[in-house]
């Protein structure tokens, strides 16, 4: 789960790290107010949507008078702002952050991130701040510096001094930005993030060390026990299918092609969309049903498949073992009776209960193709698939 710039910086104030001041504003009349309450001869206009890039896009500004800054709120509220993070669908600004200016002297990047082949958290900083780590890498590979934290210790201060120094920062600085670089990891230890990135983190002409920017995701499994960050969630800023689905216990993730997919098990799923690609088509998601799917369930995992108004073919693949076949082909009867499903349906069932399954399917008398094989489950409704919108198009 990510949240907006300002709420990630509020939550790293509270560790110490030094932010700058700002206020939060749904209005160009509210900006105006907010930059009034700040004082100062510039203020920074940020629209607040999940995703990098913003200031490429428009999404941030600053502005010297009340008409700059209503101008520039008038603007981006309402305005879906287009980035490479976004997808050329954009993100909706319904809400600014309103900041005041900062004399920037030199620009950092300071990231914490969990490093699956060490199965620690790891920093990565680098003196080359303001540009993505992916730009960072490619240009400038050299100024990345990599620290391994111990879970059993926790980041401790000599090991944030190292990563200071490193940084070729003046010495007088080392001790803001121990507390800066301990602050930041603290917070994705104490509240089950899984990263924490500071971009850029900056120093000031007045010789002080600040988050200028700030991006935090959290670990959606630990979420039951942060209900203080699960209120910082907004759906408005995830894809509809994904917040449906999640809101219902399904592992989806959305993609664009046009055959929906309901599996069981990540690795099944997966395996599920390389061979719908190899038989010429494409997948239109990632779904896990889970396991001990009711048929209920797999009603949900139908309705989540649907929301997408993209899919013109649905695979059901199941291998069953917690799960079992029959309770899938109740769901897969039901939820082609009920939600009216007229485009083509293949069903590929195997492991426990599969005959009893293949039976409720074969007597359901609907339109339903079965298939015994994960590559004939493919090949058959990317086929059909075809064929639908051969028609479609010859009647268009």
């Amino acid at each position: 789960m990510d949240i907006h710039e300002y709420q990630a910086k509020e939550l790293l104030k509270k560790f110490g790290v030094n932010v700058p001041r700002g206020g939060i504003a749904y209005s160009p009349e509210q900006a105006v107010y907010r930059a009034q309450e700040l004082s100062g001869d510039k203020c920074v206009v940020k629209a607040q949507i999940h995703s990098g890039a913003r200031g490429k896009a428009g999404g941030v500004r600053v502005c010297s008078s009340d008409d700059e800054i209503s101008d520039a709120a008038g603007w981006m509220l309402g305005r879906k702002l287009v980035t490479h993070q976004t997808g050329p669908q954009g993100k909706l600004v319904n809400r600014l952050y309103i900041e005041e200016a900062t004399d920037i002297a030199q620009e950092l990047y300071l990231g914490f991130v969990m490093d699956r082949t060490e199965e620690r958290v790891v920093v990565v900083a680098s003196a080359q701040g303001g540009m993505e780590i992916e730009e960072i890498s490619a240009n400038e590979p050299d100024s990345i510096i990599r620290s391994v934290v111990d879970p059993a210790v926790g980041m401790q201060a000599f090991q944030a001094r190292e990563i200071a120094f490193s940084l070729g920062l003046d010495a007088a600085l080392i001790p803001q930005a121990v507390k800066a670089i301990i602050g930041c990891y603290r917070a994705m230890d104490e509240l089950d993030a899984t990263m924490v990135e500071v971009n850029p983190m900056v120093v000031t002409g007045s010789g002080e060390i600040v988050a200028l920017d700030a991006k935090l995701s959290f670990d959606e499994n630990a979420l039951f026990r942060r209900p203080e960050i699960s209120e910082l969630r907004d759906k408005s800023q995830e894809d509809p299918r994904e917040t449906y689905a999640n809101d219902r216990g399904l592992n989806y993730i959305g993609l664009e092609g046009k055959i929906g997919c309901i599996v069981n098990g990540a690795g099944l799923a997966m395996a599920t969309l390389d061979m719908i690609k190899m038989a010429g088509g494409e997948p239109a998601n990632f779904l896990d049903v889970g396991g001990g799917a009711s048929p209920e369930r797999v009603l949900m995992s139908f309705k989540a498949v649907l929301n997408d108004p993209n899919v013109e073919a649905i695979l059901v693949n199941i291998f069953a073992g917690i799960n079992r076949c029959d309770w899938i082909a109740e769901g897969v009867v039901r939820a082609v009776q009920e939600l009216d499903l007229k485009m083509p349906l293949v069903v590929r069932l195997s492991g426990t209960n599969v005959e009893e399954g293949q039976k409720i399917l074969n007597e359901s008398g609907l339109s339903i193709t079965t298939a015994n094989t994960l590559a004939e489950a493919a090949e058959k409704v990317v086929a059909q698939w075809k064929t639908a919108e051969a028609k479609e198009m010859e009647t268009a």
